[in-house]
């Protein structure tokens, strides 16, 4: 991607996706930045310092009519990218035995509905030969799944990528399709045992979406572009 390519990223107050837009600026790029209603001052912060190619946004991905209203806010803009960063994690100890219902539909709307309708109500937003990507996790991996560890979230995760397999089967269409792992990185959600830096993961994902941008087809990559089996 040329820097003056648009992104339009969803989920950028903290952690990964703030580091994200952070080092899309630093790139040069053009950003639409949102986060929840009551979380976006650090966003509003940094656009004190690229006024010209940060804009903030608010919305609740979870909420259907804040990304209906958001779609209209934005209806006549044009983007190179869209990003949809979203995750929440449950007890990491809890198994699928353990976990309540309440707790199981809140990771799983989250993490693989919410982002699959923004998505699906963002797509007409984003240029013929533009990316549609989402944030996903190396545990969502079928194949590499042979500890059983952290159950739901990697359940959560598994289903967003086939939910994003299932939309590219049906859009076939020109788009890069891509599915990121961050890898293990210290953030909050990730913990202080997390073997990464976002120093270290963030910049290398974005070099990944730009060595992929313009490709075409689905792909499911972690942050040193290495192929992740699904």
């Amino acid at each position: 991607m040329q820097t003056s390519s648009r992104v339009l990223l969803i989920g950028a107050s903290r952690g990964l996706g703030f580091a994200l837009a952070e080092t899309l600026l630093q790139r040069g790029y053009q950003v639409v930045a949102t986060g929840r209603a009551h979380s976006t001052a650090q966003l509003k912060q940094l656009a004190t310092r690229y006024p010209t190619q940060l804009s903030v946004e608010s919305v609740d991905i979870n909420q259907p009519d804040e990304v209906t209203a958001l779609h209209s806010r934005l209806s006549t803009q044009q983007f190179d990218m869209l990003f949809v960063n979203a995750g929440v994690k449950n007890d990491d100890a809890e198994t699928i035995a353990d976990v309540a219902t309440d707790e199981f539909m809140r990771v799983m709307v989250t993490n693989a509905l919410s982002p699959m309708r923004v998505i699906e109500t963002f797509k007409g937003n984003v240029t013929a030969a533009g990316t549609i990507a989402v944030m996903s996790s190396g545990l969502g991996s079928v194949t590499n799944n042979t500890t059983g560890t952290f159950e739901v979230y990697r359940g959560s995760k598994a289903a967003l990528n086939t939910f994003m397999r299932s939309f590219a089967a049906r859009e076939q269409n020109s788009r890069t399709l891509l599915i990121m792992a961050p890898g293990w990185v210290r953030t909050d959600m990730g913990g202080p045992q997390a073997s990464l830096t976002i120093e270290e993961s963030i910049p290398n994902l974005l070099n990944t979406m730009e060595e992929y941008a313009g490709h075409g087809g689905l792909h499911y990559l972690d942050y040193l572009g290495r192929v992740i089996p699904w």
